[in-house]
């Protein structure tokens, strides 16, 4: 039986802070590119509404949280390797196929998949490498 509260904690904090500050420079990098995806301009977007933060912040936890769970559960051992391999999976078997098929339902353009998309799986490499360092 597993335990879910069997983690590293201070791991899943650091990785939750990591891809944040990490989301923060990547779209402040393509902001032009990201807000041209989804049919605005920078300046569209309203930088004083908070809660998207708020909920990217929890978001980011739950990954980095399963990350935790998951790569002890499913390679028996946290490493650096294998807390990659389990967020490289978990990008390839489940967020970009769920965001390419709604995406394409949605009729988006590519370049929000390849931009929202390649967030993502570096988000889940990050926490990879931070719950494998610090698990």
């Amino acid at each position: 039986m597993i335990s879910h509260f069997a983690v590293n904690w201070l791991a899943v904090i650091l990785a939750t802070l990591a891809s944040w500050l990490f989301g923060a420079g990547w779209y402040m990098a393509l902001a032009k590119q990201w807000t041209a995806s989804i049919g605005k301009k920078p300046e569209d977007i309203n930088k004083s509404d908070y809660m998207p933060y708020i909920w990217s912040v929890l978001c980011l936890f739950v990954m980095a949280y399963f990350i935790a769970l998951l790569t002890p559960l499913l390679t028996g051992d946290i490493s650096v390797a294998n807390g990659v391999l389990i967020g490289a999976h978990m990008w390839l078997g489940f967020v970009i196929t769920a965001m390419v098929l709604n995406h394409r339902y949605e009729g988006a353009l590519w370049a929000r998949t390849l931009i929202d998309g390649g967030y993502l799986l570096a988000v889940l490499l990050i926490d990879g490498v931070v719950i494998g360092l610090f698990g």
